[in-house]
């Protein structure tokens, strides 16, 4: 044991998004309860490469007592890592939402029988979907408001079908948290399209600011398209 640097979370802060884990090169970083934690001293060199994708600011340097880095462990711990992982599993550690590609029973077109889904990907929900997710990578992604689906019956044909889907509410979320990550995958994927969904209701007017925003900071250059959908009817407006 000898003083060194090497990193510090502050759970008080911590969120659990799970940003600073890919970040860091070493694996030393996991979500454990919620919250990002250091897995082994001897996995963390102390030069704080995660320390800009945490957006709560929970991550710093100190100097102080420490198991020294351990450059051997830390590729036999990578190297477990990727022989363990039949799926990517998401940082929050839950199976359920582990990473993976759905069968759609609904064809681009419509023609199928109404209870069809055209869902191929999960997760949905826009705080469990990695940015590196493969389904994001060069797609159309559709970014929508979490109440559309039960003010729209066709949403699966009409929007859905041929997308990748992204689910949110940019009122009960943080969407400070939203924006940063909207902005992450949009850099990461350089999508095809993007096209918005949401209800006509005021408050859900930010989910389409948060992605105009993040689409502008991200620097990609497709189509953006905003459609709201209206309540009484689940008619569209564009």
């Amino acid at each position: 044991m000898a003083v060194r640097t090497i990193i510090r979370i502050d759970r008080g802060k911590c969120t659990g998004c799970g940003l600073c884990v890919p970040d860091c090169e070493e694996g030393a970083l996991q979500i454990v309860d919620g919250k990002a934690c250091l897995v082994k001293e001897i996995y963390c060199d102390g030069l704080g490469d995660c320390l800009g994708a945490c957006p709560e600011g929970a991550l710093t340097l100190e100097d102080r007592e420490a198991e020294a880095f351990d450059e051997v462990a830390v590729n036999e711990h990578l190297e477990h890592l990727r022989s363990a992982k039949t799926e990517d599993p998401l940082p929050c550690g839950c199976p359920g939402s582990a990473v993976r590609a759905v069968e759609a029973t609904m064809t681009v077109g419509g023609g199928s029988r109404p209870s069809a889904s055209a869902l191929a990907q999960w997760p949905v929900q826009l705080n469990l979907v990695p940015p590196g997710a493969p389904f994001l990578q060069g797609a159309d992604i559709l970014v929508c408001a979490d109440c559309v689906p039960f003010a729209m019956a066709n949403v699966h044909s009409r929007f859905m079908a041929g997308r990748a889907v992204l689910v949110g509410c940019p009122k009960l979320d943080d969407a400070a948290h939203y924006r940063a990550k909207l902005e992450q995958i949009f850099r990461e994927a350089q999508p095809k399209s993007v096209t918005v969904l949401r209800m006509e209701v005021p408050c859900c007017g930010g989910l389409t600011q948060l992605v105009q925003e993040a689409y502008r900071a991200s620097g990609v250059n497709c189509p953006l398209d905003v459609r709201v959908v209206e309540i009484a009817c689940g008619g569209i407006r564009a």
